[in-house]
């Protein structure tokens, strides 16, 4: 064979030639050959032309792929193989290649042999992927991505995470289609396994930070709320909840991560933890960090809302990482059907644990409703979403209610039972189908407490309409309880029994009443049943049981009346059958031909020794009057034949039996008026009690006062009606009989006032009782609760208006008597006065009970009506009452004209607690801010100083800031000028405390201009009230914005330290800048800045939890919200400083001060507390292990300068004076402020230390001296004195403490032996012992005198300091 042939090249090959040798598995030198690689290619390209290509493309490349797999090292082949590879990919990306389970088949053989590919060439694919990821649409046209995992395996052992961390960072920002989220989602699994294999080189946290972000965030734009990408998520939660099984601190970094900073927190990380919740060892715990970071934002915006130094940028935060989470709490259970059915029970356990966490009556008090749900109501939504969405999560949440309702203490049960009301209210057919659970939830009834049994059959009361089975059952469950022996369950019974007849009145008139079969179920066609309305309705079929009601006790009937009182309401031709059921009972206490016709001696009885009312004839008499007042005769008993299906229609008997009731319970009511008008009430009640005086009848006595007082309210309240409707001839007489009435009922209170101080206790005296001056007990929920006025708003306003009336006609008449020099008769009680006494007392407990009565009461309407109305006739009587006018003769005694001025005095106070009352209401309702327009109207006051002010105002674009705004300047400081003027200093704290709740709603600009306004009054007058001038320094400081409060506080500390005096300076009796500071007031606006630094300091506290968190973000570097703009750490830092910093130089100024005992030891406790929080914050500002270690700010080393110079050293100071007065004190009495002193002192020494330590700490990792301004305080060490000193001690009796001490430093003092060696054995004489020391000693001398000399020394010596360091 000769040379040319052996160097001959080998033959070319065609393509089916290398399919052929593919089959044999035969490698020819021709593919060795680097020159074939062009001619190889090309032949997959022309295979692209084919008519149908996919089996061709399909059939070479996977020859080629392995022909190259017999010999991937070779380096020909594994560059064949990068240029096969690549050209594959631009041809499958140019749609070239068919997607099909062909080019599915030759993607994965490529994943095979990648590890033969150089890692450069990996690159430049990927580039290509990345660049065309846009064109993938479908799922199909990314078949490509599978070649992902086996090449982030390859590029990360080459190159390292951070290579790969790029190219996924390029495929999270490109845009995504549908195709391309399901190709991902389809990856997650191996990607799963990819980063669990190569752990070590990626960081959890970072892994799991990367995949909240990515599907917590809103990028694809619209797409983002499609079905696919839910769908694609819910996928991910799966794939995350495996993960978290296998690899247990992926679960703990995940909660490590929303624990750390609250913006990890959106709709795809809450639905992360409520999968990882489902692993059994994350549950609670994941769950918990959940509801921990959902209360804090709550919490944290209820504080910001409130705080006055906190940027409003901070304030819009807080509230907008409120609403962020309930969205994202609520997007997660909404899409909580795509994929992720595995989460629904956690969301139901979450759901119910966020319900747990409230109580009733401090839930909806705490939010907007207009800004944010609030807990309960996020909770509850969540609930009814899974309710409608979820079958399964059905029986769940009424088991849960159920186990709950009888688990839980009665204020938890609240939000639950309304959890069922809700439920119960949308989707009442499906709740049809959970009628047995229902059931045997009511069983439980008569174990309930009460208001919890009243409140669960009013939230099932719209189901009972739809079921007669469930209806019948709680019928049967209502007969048992009426049964028990227990009152409150009776009393509960009776609220169910008028919950239904409500019920079947507000159906009938609806016209949708129709009792549906319980078994029906939602889902089927449910076949109606024929309506059942029964003859009477409910009402006569339950009449048994109301029949019992009347022999129950006097609370039960009360509720009796009421709900007899809401059905005529309800149901106007309900009353005529009311008053027939009314009558014979009523005819057991009234006999028509007595002398006596009120028979209400018979409306108590004895009870083991004591009277209780057992027959609430008030209450009944105010049924009555009230029905008689709805229904005018012949207008009763008129049947709707209107109505499309039977009704019980009354026979012509039955209603002339209903026209007698009418008529029967009419002419009582007169006479009783009549009787009361003879009434001799001495006698009337001296019958009543008879000769015996024991305390049985006295108690009897008063029990039955109680009952004609509220006769008197009905009465009353029927003439104030009358009144507004009659004629000007007919009001003077009716005028003239309301006056008679209102002198009777003063009378009662003045026997019960006197019967009552006697010592006659006054729990007998039932719940239901008239709200009378001083008789209602501080903690009688019941009577603040559960009590209706019979009063109505109506009539009281009739009654001022009446009041305003009088006195201005008997004004006319003094001072028509004074013009003709004669004199009218002095014997006579002036009118107007007796009728606005008992108006104001009226008007006070109407308007306090006005937010104690439940909004879907029917006698809120009833009775309060419009209370807005109340406002202008009190406010005209308030200008009357401190105008000074005079009412009747001039020509008085001088102690009788003491009396009428005193009492003047009064009605105005109460008429201004009235007023505060009803702005607090109208502040409290939006629906109200028309009243305080309509006492802008009213006002008469003339402010010439404030006229400029009043137009600009005027001008104000928001209407409710406009209407505050005018009311203060045209209402309230008028008035506050005035009763200033008159020395009204009673009157002036509730103006003040007015001014104040107003002023605190109103926008900055407003509010420091009645800052700098309170100011100018607390430096130009006097004011010795101690009361009015705490009121009034309060308003001044709080209605200044910080930080000017602040600075008005240091001043006025300042003037107070000039006027208390202190060490070196003597004491003044007026300050010269502040007018109202004093030596009468300086005590209470002490007090009053105390208060303001200790809420500073509470504030504070807060704020330090927050810069925690912002301290720890900034260290771990967490960024999950790129997107968003967030308050800086660094300005919340500096705010808080400047706040600490201005409340050191106020502090400065109290430690100085000669303060008296309670406020010296409260000043011991503020400071503890404020240099406890000085210490956090330097402890904040020493880096963690592992981070760099910052130079403190400039702000916190001029905070700390300013606190060793003006307030440490001083500090010490104050609490050496404090101690050697208490050596020089020796009274008994000072032996408890000495033990409180003593524990307040090493706290405050404590504190101080530790926040000395941390300085220390800071300065030397800081290398700045932050303690250059500060003095060593005294050293506190120690030492273990030797027993048998001790004792030859004891045998010197003579010797005294001082003298020993003395002895003891000659003979072995720190200074004169070697302190090294043997400053053991040193002995300190008294004047080197610490303040600690000093009154420990201070108490052994003063508690331990009557001990022998020797213990008290052997007890003061065993803990002693040293002067070593002094």
């Amino acid at each position: 064979m000769t040379a040319a042939s052996i160097h001959q090249p080998p033959p070319q090959l065609t393509d089916a030639e290398i399919i052929n040798l593919a089959n044999e598995n035969r490698l020819h030198p021709y593919l060795l050959s680097e020159s074939s690689h062009t001619t190889l290619l090309s032949y997959l390209h022309n295979r692209t032309l084919s008519p149908s290509p996919s089996l061709p493309i399909c059939q070479y490349t996977l020859s080629l792929l392995s022909l190259i797999s017999l010999s991937p090292h070779t380096p020909s082949l594994s560059s064949l193989l990068s240029l096969l590879l690549a050209d594959y990919t631009n041809l499958f990306l140019s749609f070239q290649i068919p997607r099909d389970s062909n080019s599915l088949k030759t993607i994965h053989l490529f994943s095979t042999v990648l590890n033969n590919v150089p890692i450069k060439e990996l690159e430049v694919i990927f580039e290509s992927i990345v660049l065309n990821l846009s064109k993938l649409v479908s799922f199909e046209d990314t078949q490509m991505l599978d070649i992902l995992p086996a090449c982030f395996n390859l590029m990360i052992n080459e190159n390292g995470r951070e290579s790969v961390g790029f190219i996924l960072d390029r495929v999270i920002e490109s845009e995504w289609s549908k195709g391309l989220l399901v190709k991902m989602v389809s990856l997650v699994r191996e990607f799963m396994h990819f980063f669990d294999k190569h752990q070590k080189g990626f960081n959890k946290k970072e892994v799991i930070e990367g995949g909240c972000y990515v599907f917590g965030s809103e990028f694809g734009g619209s797409k983002r709320g499609s079905s696919i990408v839910r769908q694609v998520e819910g996928t991910v939660l799966l794939h995350v909840n495996f993960a978290v099984k296998q690899d247990p601190s992926l679960g703990k970094e995940v909660i490590g991560l929303v624990k750390l900073d609250f913006r990890a927190l959106n709709h795809f990380t809450i639905s992360v933890l409520l999968s990882v919740a489902r692993v059994r060892r994350f549950s609670e715990s994941s769950l918990g960090i959940l509801k921990t970071v959902l209360l804090t934002a709550y919490r944290d915006h209820k504080f910001a809302k409130n705080c006055k130094w906190l940027p409003d940028d901070f304030k819009e935060e807080c509230l907008q990482n409120v609403q962020k989470a309930e969205k994202a709490l609520l997007r997660a259970v909404n899409e909580s059907n795509y994929g992720r059915e595995h989460i629904v029970p956690t969301i139901v356990q979450f759901s119910f644990q966020l319900l747990e966490s409230l109580e009733d009556g401090n839930v909806r008090d705490l939010w907007d409703s207009n800004a944010i749900l609030g807990i309960e109501e996020l909770s509850i939504q969540m609930l009814k979403t899974l309710f409608e969405v979820h079958e399964m999560a059905r029986n769940e949440i009424i088991e849960q209610s159920k186990f709950r309702i009888l688990s839980l203490k009665p204020e938890k049960n609240i939000p639950i039972i309304r959890l069922l009301g809700h439920l119960v209210q949308s989707n009442p057919y499906l709740m049809l189908e959970h009628v047995s659970r229902l059931k045997e939830l009511l069983d439980y009834f008569v174990f309930m407490h009460g208001k919890v049994a009243t409140h669960l059959v009013a939230a099932l009361v719209p189901l009972i309409k739809l079921s007669r089975d469930l209806r019948d059952y709680t019928i049967l469950v209502v007969r048992k309880a009426m049964f028990r022996r227990e009152d409150a369950v009776r009393l509960s019974a009776t609220n169910a029994i008028f919950n239904l007849i409500l019920a079947e009145k507000e159906a009938t008139r609806e016209g949708s009443f129709s009792f549906q079969d319980s078994s029906s179920q939602a889902s089927c066609s449910q076949h109606a049943e024929i309506p059942c309305i029964m003859d009477g309705g409910l009402f006569q079929e339950l009449s048994g049981l109301l029949q019992r009601c009347l022999y129950q006790q006097a609370e039960i009937k009360e509720v009796m009346y009421h709900g007899l009182l809401k059905l005529v309401l309800a149901d106007p031709t309900s009353g005529g059958p009311v008053l027939d059921f009314l009558l014979p009972h009523f005819r057991c206490f009234f006999k028509e031909d007595a002398d006596v016709q009120l028979e209400i001696s018979r409306c108590t009885k004895s009870l083991s020794g004591n009277v209780v009312i057992e027959e609430p004839l008030d209450a009944l008499l105010s049924c009555v009057s009230s029905i008689l007042l709805l229904q005018p005769h012949g207008k009763a008993d008129c049947p709707n034949s209107s109505r499309p299906y039977l009704v019980f229609s009354l026979s012509q008997e039955n209603e002339l039996g209903s026209d007698l009731s009418r008529e029967s319970f009419s002419n009582a009511l007169l006479k009783i008026q009549k009787f009361l008008k003879k009434i001799n009430l001495e006698d009337f009640l001296g019958r009543i009690q008879g000769d015996s005086s024991t305390s049985v009848q006295e108690e009897k006595r008063k029990c039955c006062a109680l009952i004609l007082v509220g006769i008197l309210e009905v009465v009353v309240n029927t003439f104030a009606t009358r009144l507004s409707k009659a004629t000007d001839i007919e009001k003077a007489d009716l005028e003239k009989e309301l006056v008679g009435f209102v002198n009777l009922h003063e009378s009662l209170e003045k026997d019960l006032c006197t019967r009552l101080s006697t010592g006659i206790k006054r729990g007998n005296v039932r719940a239901t009782a008239p709200v009378m001056a001083g008789n209602i007990e501080p903690g009688n929920n019941r009577l603040t609760q559960e009590r209706v006025p019979y009063l109505t708003t109506s009539s009281l306003c009739q009654l001022m208006q009446t009041a305003l009336k009088l006195c201005n006609t008997e004004c006319s008449k003094t001072i028509a008597a004074s013009q003709h020099h004669s004199q009218l008769s002095s014997s006579k009680p002036v009118k107007c006065l007796q009728i606005m006494a008992f108006t104001l007392n009226h008007s006070l407990h109407h308007i306090k009970s006005y937010l104690t009565v439940a909004k879907e009461n029917p006698l809120r309407t009833l009775i309060y009506g419009e209370i807005k109305l109340m406002g202008p006739p009190l406010l005209k009587l308030i200008f009357l009452l401190k105008s000074g006018k005079k009412f009747g003769s001039e020509e008085k005694k001088k102690e009788e004209k003491r009396m009428k001025d005193e009492d003047r005095k009064g009605y105005l106070h109460l008429a201004l607690v009235c007023m505060k009352e009803l702005v607090t209401i109208s502040l409290q309702n939006p629906h109200l801010t028309e009243l305080l327009e309509d006492l802008v109207s009213v006002s008469t006051l003339e402010y010439p100083e404030l006229d400029d002010k009043y137009e600009e105002d005027s001008r104000i674009d928001d209407q409710h800031i406009k209407t505050k705004q005018l009311f203060v300047v045209k209402v309230l400081k008028p008035l506050f000028s005035e009763l200033l003027a008159q020395s009204y200093f009673h009157e002036l704290e509730i103006i003040s405390d007015m001014l104040l709740v107003i002023g605190e709603q109103l926008p900055r600009k407003q509010r420091n201009s009645h800052g700098a306004w309170s100011i100018h009054v607390c430096k130009s007058n006097v004011i010795k009230n101690s009361k009015a001038a705490r009121s009034v320094v309060a308003l001044a400081i709080s209605l200044s914005s910080p930080p000017s409060d602040l600075i008005v506080a240091q001043d006025m500390a300042k003037e107070l330290l000039k006027v208390t005096g202190s060490e070196t300076s003597d004491t003044a009796e007026v300050s010269e800048s502040y007018s109202i500071i004093n030596q009468s007031t300086s005590t209470s606006i002490i007090s009053c800045i105390q208060k303001l630094i200790e809420a500073i300091i509470v504030d504070m506290d807060w704020a330090i939890k927050k810069l925690n968190i912002f301290t720890l973000v900034s260290q771990k570097s967490i960024h999950l919200s790129r997107n968003e703009e967030h308050v800086t750490g660094m300005e919340f830092e500096n705010n808080l400083y400047s706040r600490a910093e201005a409340l050191v130089k106020v502090l400065s100024c109290f430690v100085s001060m000669n303060l008296k005992e309670p406020q010296a030891e409260h000043l011991l406790r503020l400071t503890a507390k404020f240099y406890k929080h000085l210490a956090q914050m330097s402890r904040l500002r020493i880096a963690s292990k592992g981070c760099k270690q910052l130079i403190p700010s400039l702000a916190f080393q001029k905070l700390v300068e300013l606190t060793c110079k003006q307030l440490t050293v001083p500090l010490y100071n104050f609490v050496a004076e404090m101690q050697r007065e208490q050596e020089n004190a020796s009274s008994k009495c000072t032996a408890n402020k000495i033990k409180r002193e003593n524990k307040c002192i090493p706290d405050l020494i404590y504190q101080i230390e530790d926040y000395e330590k941390y300085l220390i700490q800071l300065s030397k990792v800081s290398k700045i001296n932050l303690l250059r301004h500060a003095k060593r305080s005294t050293s506190r060490d120690f030492k273990i004195i030797d027993s048998r000193k001790i004792i030859s001690e004891e045998d010197e009796p003579s010797h005294k403490p001082a003298n020993h001490a003395s002895t003891t430093a000659e003979n072995g003092s720190p200074e004169s032996g070697d302190n090294e060696g043997n400053e053991s054995e040193n002995v300190l004489s008294p004047q080197s012992v610490s303040p600690l020391g000093e009154e420990e000693s201070a108490s052994d001398g003063e508690n331990g005198g009557a001990l022998p000399h020797a213990k008290r020394v052997k007890r003061d010596r065993v803990v002693l300091d040293s002067d070593d360091e002094a």
